[in-house]
C-alpha cells in the first residue's frame, strides 16, 4: 500500500517530498509567497469566476494560513491561533 503525502504549500498529492512541482521553481526551491500567491489567486477565479478579487484574495489567504509551508508568513500568520 502505498502512502500519498501532500504537498505543504497547495495541499495537493503527491509520493514523496515536500512540495509538488506546481509549487517549486525550476531549481526546486519554494516559490516565493507572492508567485504562489497570485497562482492560487488565478486558480480559485477558475473555479469562482463570479468572485470579486478582495473574495478570491481573502480565501486564498484563509487557505494558505492552513499549508504548513505557509501558517507562519506574515501575510496569513494573524489568519490562525497561536499555537
Amino acid at each position: 500500500m502505498t502512502t500519498t503525502a501532500t504537498c505543504e504549500s497547495c495541499g495537493m498529492p503527491i509520493e514523496t517530498g515536500r512540495y509538488c512541482p506546481h509549487c517549486v521553481d525550476e531549481t526546486g526551491a519554494l516559490q516565493s509567497f507572492d508567485d504562489r500567491f497570485e497562482r492560487m489567486v488565478a486558480w480559485e477565479t477558475r473555479r469562482r469566476p463570479d468572485a470579486t478579487r478582495a473574495e478570491l484574495e481573502a480565501a486564498t489567504l484563509a487557505y494558505m494560513a492552513t499549508m504548513p509551508a505557509w501558517r507562519d508568513h506574515p501575510r496569513v500568520a494573524s489568519l490562525h491561533p497561536a499555537d
